[in-house]
């Protein structure tokens, strides 16, 4: 038996959840995610289209109780849009002019949104699976927002309610040296039987709930609003394990033509192996690396083996398409000769296609 709960991380440098106050040339974002934007992202991973959402999904999505915490509100940026470039556009008189429509769109830029969704158990685990497979591209509320990391946070668990759910994911720093928060924001549905009445101050309206993507249509939902304390023991906790420090970003090696003891190395290259190519015996242009582990001017003489430019162009090829890293292809070596022969026939073909190609383009003149 599945839990009851779900529970999202929306996370990306933007987001934008539209609410009622935008309109179509200045398109406001709410300040944290909409039922409507949430619904939408399921659709997008159930594969539902949105002509059809309101037919079977919509008043089942609509029905789960939904929390969210808000754990970095993100800071509110502009940015600038042209719509309809060539498109034809009604006018207030009744007619048509082309023009491009101006329009200047709010994002939430670096915002991090735990997202908790209760309801009925088996639908919790429909909608588990489709986000662990999702049918199209999940986007933060549009399209161009994606996700920065996978949007489940865990697998569903069993809550008593949406803010117990919200309160058992520690609060984390996204960086080493971001300062503690001392409170974090919430909004939960307020349903009816709660304590609190829809006229409480903590309480306010939204109008997100959708009955229909096309055309876009809403009800309204109250929302509750309250704050959580950050710190051990406190309602929300902090998870202290330590932040793993992202990678260093892979490098591809590279020879430093500008080092006078590489050039060295080179030309002792090119006399050793009496200036001709290993591999086909043509006049020798260039030299391969079949070693990068000194790669920079503290190159051997093994390291290194004379080439003509086809066949370092084909011996390249081959490592790309192997991944080799550090170390390389010895062109010399009877076993990669075929894949070196192929790689050369297909660059031979293509210098004759684009060859032909310039030609034709000549001859037929501007």
């Amino acid at each position: 038996m599945t839990g009851n709960t779900l529970l999202l991380r929306l996370e990306g440098p933007l987001q934008a959840w539209g609410d009622q106050q935008s309109k179509f040339v200045i398109r406001h974002t709410a300040e944290a995610p909409t039922k409507s934007g949430i619904a939408g992202l399921l659709c997008a991973a159930l594969g539902v289209d949105r002509r059809t959402a309101a037919a079977e999904w919509l008043g089942k999505l609509a029905s789960l109780q939904m929390g969210v915490r808000v754990d970095r509100p993100g800071i509110r940026w502009w940015d600038y849009h042209t719509v309809g470039g060539g498109q034809a556009l009604a006018t207030a008189e009744g007619g048509w002019r082309e023009e491009s429509l101006l329009t200047r769109r709010e994002y939430l830029c670096d915002a991090s949104f735990l997202v908790a969704l209760q309801g009925n158990p088996d639908l919790i685990a429909q909608l588990e699976s489709a986000l662990q497979r999702p049918h199209w591209t999940l986007y933060l509320g549009r399209k161009s927002c994606p996700p920065a990391r996978p949007v489940l946070e865990s697998a569903p668990d069993t809550f008593p309610d949406v803010t117990s759910a919200l309160v058992s994911v520690p609060w984390r720093p996204r960086l080493k040296g971001d300062s503690i928060p001392q409170t974090l924001t919430s909004l939960v549905d307020w349903a009816s039987g709660q304590p609190d009445s829809g006229t409480s101050p903590e309480t306010e309206v939204w109008f997100d709930v959708p009955l229909s993507f096309d055309p876009p249509a809403h009800a309204p939902r109250i929302v509750r609003r309250r704050s959580f304390k950050v710190g051990s023991g406190l309602d929300v906790t902090i998870d202290e394990s330590p932040i793993q420090s992202p990678p260093p970003p892979l490098t591809r090696p590279r020879a430093d033509y500008k080092n006078q003891e590489y050039r060295e190395r080179r030309r002792q290259r090119l006399e050793a192996d009496r200036g001709l190519c290993v591999f086909c015996k043509s006049p020798a242009n260039t030299v391969q690396h079949i070693t990068y582990r000194r790669a920079g001017g503290k190159e051997q003489l093994e390291d290194l083996r004379a080439l003509c430019r086809l066949c370092h162009d084909a011996v390249t090829m081959v490592e790309y398409g192997h991944g080799m890293g550090l170390d390389r292809i010895d062109p010399g070596d009877l076993r990669w000769r075929e894949e070196i022969l192929q790689r050369r026939t297909e660059i031979l073909r293509f210098r004759s296609q684009e060859a032909r190609r310039r030609r034709l383009a000549y001859e037929e003149g501007p």
